[in-house]
């Protein structure tokens, strides 16, 4: 199972796509019924020609609401990169796909929405100019797709991609840690809390007690469903919905985590590989220093971090990388190979991103170049050479 994230400028057709492709309208609330704009994250899902099962992630594609786009991409293992035909190029064009390449999501398709507003040269520019700044990024590879919600046309072109691309996408693994980054918390009368997520990591089933994390409050998994179908277990990679007996309303909100008990340990502190994004992939130059506020998405977190380079380099521009210490403001459960993004507080910007390298670290002076070191031999490695140096 896969979960199928959208990404792209605002007005650019996402919601819209969803719908036609199944039936079901990813806009939740009034608000955005009546302005004819997402605010937060919507949710649908796809039986593919194959059988194969997709969730579907809709996210906002206005500036105002990017941290509701950055909760739904932390949850995503492919994307469906929508441009307008008749537009081309905007700015969360690019913010959106810099997120996607900070998070690593290389399975994708590119679609080219509202073919039918514009004649075939225009098209072809607008496909030609979105091959070129693809180039830079992860999803370089992706298939271009050009339909329209309207007509019909090039959406069974569409199906078969993103049936080809699932197909080719790993299946998420299970390392019997189950962890379930919270989007969505509602109640239901004479049930109780209901939490949602996409599950990774491991297996959750009825009759499981797990954790909230970070506050450690426990629950039991009273019923749950994938895609409005009643299991009694769910494997990484399904879009789950939990119904918690033993949780009020207020026991859980979006960036909490659901675990299994004692499987996790909360932190503040983590090393990680840090990564500036070069200026043609955002638009502008950014330098990253010790000083700014800065802001982390992981998961469906978020949270104001201070950034602490590690060695000889204390500041990054476009295009560089070092490792780092990381002081989060709030507790979060992390595991190594964890990946994240970054964002400049008071200019709103999109920066950066990362992988964390150990998730529950000493304390490192900024100057010890020897942990440094150990950090940057971190980076790349194999789980096996990992635990050799984390315990040297």
């Amino acid at each position: 199972m896969h979960v199928i994230g959208t990404a792209g400028h605002v007005d650019h057709g996402k919601s819209t796509l969803v719908e036609r492709l199944t039936g079901i309208d990813p806009d939740r609330f009034e608000e955005e019924k009546r302005r004819g704009l997402t605010i937060d994250l919507g949710f649908a899902w796809l039986t593919l020609p194959s059988g194969n099962e997709v969730g579907l992630i809709d996210v906002p594609g206005h500036e105002r609401f990017i941290k509701n786009m950055l909760a739904g991409a932390g949850g995503i293992s492919i994307c469906m990169f929508v441009v307008a035909a008749n537009e081309g190029w905007m700015p969360q064009s690019a913010e959106h796909l810099a997120i996607l390449d900070a998070l690593r999501v290389r399975s994708g398709v590119v679609v080219l929405t509202k073919s039918d507003q514009v004649d075939e040269a225009t098209l072809e520019r607008t496909r030609t100019d979105v091959n070129k700044r693809l180039g830079v990024s992860s999803l370089r590879d992706a298939p271009v797709i050009a339909c329209s919600a309207t007509t019909g046309e090039g959406l069974e072109a569409l199906v078969g991609a993103l049936d080809d691309v699932v197909s080719r996408t790993p299946a998420p693994p299970d390392t019997g840690r189950p962890r379930l980054w919270v989007d969505r918390v509602f109640t239901i009368a004479g049930a109780g809390t209901v939490v949602t997520g996409s599950l990774m990591g491991g297996t959750l089933s009825v009759g499981m007690e797990v954790e909230i994390a970070p506050e450690g409050r426990k629950a039991r998994i009273r019923a749950l469903q994938s895609h409005k179908k009643t299991l009694t277990s769910a494997a990484p990679g399904n879009r789950v919905a939990l119904n918690l007996a033993g949780l009020e309303r207020a026991g859980a909100q979006r960036g909490d985590a659901i675990v299994s008990p004692g499987g996790w340990r909360s932190t503040r502190r983590f090393d990680a590989h840090v990564e500036v994004f070069e200026e043609r992939l955002i638009g502008e130059a950014h330098e990253l220093t010790a000083r700014g506020a800065h802001l982390l998405y992981v998961g469906s977190a978020e949270t104001p971090v201070r950034i602490s380079l590690l060695g000889v380099e204390q500041r990054l521009r476009g295009g560089q990388s070092t490792v780092a210490q990381l002081y989060a403001r709030d507790p979060l459960v992390l595991q190594r190979g964890d990946r994240f993004v970054l964002r400049d507080a008071g200019r709103m910007l999109t920066f950066g991103g990362g992988v964390v390298l150990d998730p529950v670290p000493p304390q490192a002076r900024r100057s010890d170049t020897d942990y440094a070191a150990r950090l940057r031999a971190l980076t790349g490695a194999t789980p096996a050479e990992a635990l050799d140096i984390l315990v040297r």
